[in-house]
């Protein structure tokens, strides 16, 4: 069993939801897309869900793994008469790890963004093709602009619509839904019973930070119903990674006797964000450690105005 990428996107949690609502109104445009998210989070599934909601859904849908093309054979593989970018054409064209690109290849996808034009590297005709670019990465492409690894001007051609998808520890409430929904799929495919789930175990399974995301939790769920098909999962069951303590660095914060008032806290924290980045709202997202629409929803909620 192994990530389909054609899996619906399952979650309720606001952040999520905020995450949908932007990739649907985006599937209706014909603009680049930058998706951006941390591995495991979902990249391939919201770069098809657009692809299905837009009206080149009849059309290719072409993915390219950026971090394999290499030495000169990359162009070609891209531009030439039976490249990825031909193959596409009238769809979409995927280019995961997108900063993984040279330098000549992102010079090259700038101009064909730009004009539709390629001329194939074998060839001195000429060609245009319709095709819609989204872009992913995991890593956060101003840095590497900064950096000077990535040229500025492909980024913000790539970056007119950032979808930018929350780690599965930001979404409350949608592990337990993903568990539902993978068992079921398992159940299905095989023909054998789910695992139950201890109290006390499903709770240290919330409580995990799980670094690999949405494929961790797959393939927990798999390694789970291959080990405890119709039996009960007990704390002592679960990988040693679930029961380690953490190991995090001293809270920075000292909670008072008397209390505090959270949403007070998270407020000032917000607005102090807002003014060291001077109202930069991506920047202050990354100061707190947030998705852009998870701090936009935030801002939503408490009514904090720029």
């Amino acid at each position: 069993m192994m990530f389909d990428s054609s899996i619906k996107i399952i979650g309720q949690s606001s952040c999520i939801q905020e995450v949908l609502r932007t990739a649907d109104l985006v599937a209706g445009t014909d603009v680049p897309v930058l998706i951006i998210g941390d591995t495991g989070t979902g990249k391939d599934l919201f770069a098809n869900r657009i692809h299905r909601q837009s009206q080149r859904k009849q059309r290719p849908f072409i993915k390219v793994n950026c971090s394999s093309l290499s030495g000169g054979l990359d162009e070609a593989m891209l531009f030439d008469q039976k490249g990825y970018v031909r193959q596409a054409r009238s769809g979409t064209l995927f280019l995961d790890e997108v900063s993984d690109l040279s330098a000549s290849l992102q010079a090259r996808l700038l101009h064909f963004i730009e004009t539709a034009e390629v001329v194939p590297p074998a060839d001195s005709v000429m060609r245009k093709y319709d095709v819609r670019i989204i872009a992913a990465t995991q890593k956060d492409l101003y840095k590497e602009v900064e950096a000077g690894r990535f040229r500025s001007d492909l980024y913000y051609r790539l970056n007119v619509i950032p979808v930018e998808l929350p780690l599965l520890k930001e979404r409350d409430g949608d592990v337990t839904a993903l568990m539902d929904h993978f068992f079921r799929q398992f159940v299905h495919e095989q023909h054998q019973s789910a695992p139950n789930f201890t109290k006390a175990a499903l709770k240290q399974i919330i409580r995990h930070e799980w670094p690999g995301n949405v494929r961790e939790l797959q393939n927990f769920c798999e390694r789970m119903f291959i080990l405890f098909s119709g039996r009960t999962v007990e704390v002592t069951n679960l990988p040693h990674e679930f029961n380690q303590p953490s190991q995090g660095q001293p809270s920075p914060f000292s909670l008072p006797l008397s209390g505090i008032k959270l949403e007070s806290v998270e407020v000032d924290l917000i607005q102090q964000a807002l003014e060291t980045t001077c109202g930069n709202k991506s920047q202050a997202a990354r100061l707190l450690g947030l998705t852009r629409d998870t701090f936009l929803y935030r801002l939503k909620k408490y009514e904090i105005d720029i």
